[in-house]
């Protein structure tokens, strides 16, 4: 799937944008699912994940929001497919080192025009730590995601660094001064493309100034031997296998 120098990038990196993973028509149909589910579930409950941390280090981002939904494969069946897409895991695969290949948890976001959440810059790594660090995202972009609407922004190499000390206040994230989103470089992508990135790599994004919203679904992928280090973050149709076997499996209910 992923060609030597696509690999090498990623590993000198942390992240890589993978372009075409979806056709136009194929992204074009998850974001109808995607707005047609949070059209559902906001009659329901407020959907809004805006980090109070956002407010604080971003200008402007005062009454922004951002609308999200976990595991949406359990709403959809369309994202059950989603997630064994031959594509998606043959890269994830590669990226992991690993044959086997099992979901931690989906998340969809949409940023809604003209006044879309940012998100201040982190590492993952915090949410949900383990032992080998194989955990990865993969952000599949449904519509086009240029600077305006608030794309991705990452800091190149910095999975090198290691875990970094995060405040919890308001979200985890990293101190503003040293990392603020404007040192980060930005990663604007087409509707079908995919970014994969390392849950060590610092990323952030911006608000969606656009008069269109930027709908986005990420998937946190693992190793299924890369144990986790802290109990946290479980969730629903967490340990799915998207690809190989789960070699530490154990028979459950067999008679």
């Amino acid at each position: 799937m992923l060609t030597e120098a696509q690999l090498e990038s990623y590993h000198a990196n942390g992240y890589l944008l993978v372009p075409s993973l979806l056709s136009a028509s194929e992204a074009a149909a998850y974001r109808a699912e995607c707005h047609a589910l949070a059209e559902r579930l906001s009659r329901h409950a407020n959907m809004d994940a805006t980090w109070g941390s956002a407010r604080q280090a971003v200008a402007g981002a005062a009454d922004t929001r951002i609308l999200h939904c976990h595991n949406v494969q359990f709403y959809s069946a369309a994202f059950t497919r989603l997630l064994v897409h031959e594509g998606l895991t043959a890269a994830a695969s590669q990226i992991i080192g690993s044959p086997n290949v099992q979901l931690h948890h989906t998340k969809m976001f949409i940023k809604p025009p003209e006044k879309g959440s940012p998100f201040p810059m982190h590492q993952d790594h915090p949410y949900f730590p383990h032992a080998r660090h194989s955990m990865i995202a993969a952000i599949f972009f449904f519509d086009d995601a240029p600077v305006e609407k608030g794309c991705v922004c990452v800091v190149p190499g910095s999975h090198k660094l290691g875990p970094l000390e995060h405040s919890r206040e308001g979200g985890w994230h990293l101190p503003f001064d040293q990392y603020p989103l404007e040192s980060a470089v930005p990663c604007p992508a087409k509707a079908g493309d995919a970014l994969f990135f390392s849950y060590l790599t610092i990323h952030g994004s911006g608000i969606n100034t656009s008069p269109e919203a930027r709908t986005t679904l990420l998937i946190q992928m693992r190793d299924p031997e890369d144990p986790p280090t802290v109990k946290t973050h479980e969730s629903r149709g967490q340990g799915m296998m998207l690809r190989g076997i789960d070699p530490l499996s154990e028979p459950r209910g067999v008679e």
